[in-house]
């Protein structure tokens, strides 16, 4: 039953709930814990509506987006969502640079929201869209406000506020790592310095692809991609490579054993989870589960044609 009443949208973003996987970590001693915070309980279904939420209200406290103000960003989906939702809730327009082979689930989201839709090539991927997104705002100056959530300190600021906060209220203090992928940085980097705020010797462990070419979407290979400007690598311990295949069938166990559907991101990051807890005897480990598997399911085109 709810006790409470919200008035604004943006009062809905965060608090997400911590859930102890069972089965796909049985075979680790009771006294390792794995959590996974279930981001896809915001608003929006992602991690994203937290940055995107702080990086909006930072914006309008400076005065640099006011009524009537057009967003701008490039995205590869999650991010996308959130603006083109708060952007609703807010009356602000909203365009998004994509690579054009994100989900059609993804596409269909952020236009039922009413957001413009400005498509990369598929082959560039997130770095194709930030090359477009900044050369639409430098031709047309004056017409965007561009929160560029690869540069955007509001980004990492999101977790250090809510996200590691939250973490260390609702284990009671007893984190002892925390594992996320690395797709913008900014999960990675202000939760830990949020949480290292709490304790120094919580160990973060940051996921990326193992190749350049891969398939967890919303994760960087940084090694062949465009570094964020606010990547920090002291912010993480260790970097972990995870393999798409690993990711892929992580997602897939998560669905049928723990009835989380998650994204590809989201297995990579438990794998790199269960890869950590292997080696403790003792432990409590978060890991960020990121979206939900239903903005990765593609309808057949036929079906897609028949829609009104």
């Amino acid at each position: 039953m709810w006790t409470q009443h919200h008035d604004s949208l943006l009062d809905l973003v965060g608090n997400t709930p911590l859930y102890r996987l069972r089965e796909v970590t049985r075979d680790l001693p009771p006294e390792v814990e794995v959590f996974a915070k279930l981001e896809f309980f915001n608003p929006g279904g992602s991690v994203k509506d937290r940055p995107a939420r702080q990086m909006l209200l930072d914006a309008m406290a400076r005065g640099d987006l006011r009524p009537g103000s057009r967003i701008i960003d490039s995205t590869s989906g999650n991010t996308g969502v959130a603006y083109a939702m708060l952007g609703a809730a807010l009356g602000l327009e909203v365009h998004l640079v994509m690579p054009s082979n994100v989900s059609e689930a993804r596409k269909d989201i952020v236009t039922a929201y009413g957001a413009q839709v400005h498509y990369s090539d598929p082959l560039e991927g997130s770095d194709g869209a930030i090359r477009m997104a900044k050369q639409m705002v430098e031709e047309s100056p004056g017409t965007f406000y561009y929160p560029d959530q690869y540069a955007n300190r509001s980004n990492p600021k999101a977790h250090e506020l809510t996200t590691a906060p939250e973490i260390w209220r609702d284990t009671e203090g007893r984190v002892t790592h925390f594992v996320a992928g690395l797709g913008t940085t900014g999960t990675v980097t202000g939760t830990s310095r949020g949480l290292k705020r709490f304790r120094s010797d919580i160990e973060v462990i940051a996921v990326e692809p193992d190749q350049a070419f891969h398939g967890l979407e919303g994760l960087k290979h940084l090694a062949s991609s465009l570094v964020p400007p606010i990547y920090d690598a002291a912010a993480h311990d260790e970097k972990m490579p995870v393999a798409t295949e690993d990711g892929w069938d992580m997602a897939e166990r998560l669905a049928r054993e723990e009835g989380l559907a998650v994204g590809y991101s989201s297995g990579a990051a438990v794998v790199g989870a269960l890869t950590v807890a292997k080696r403790l005897d003792r432990g409590v480990i978060v890991c960020i589960l990121c979206d939900h598997a239903d903005r990765y399911i593609q309808r057949p085109r036929s079906l897609r044609k028949a829609q009104p």
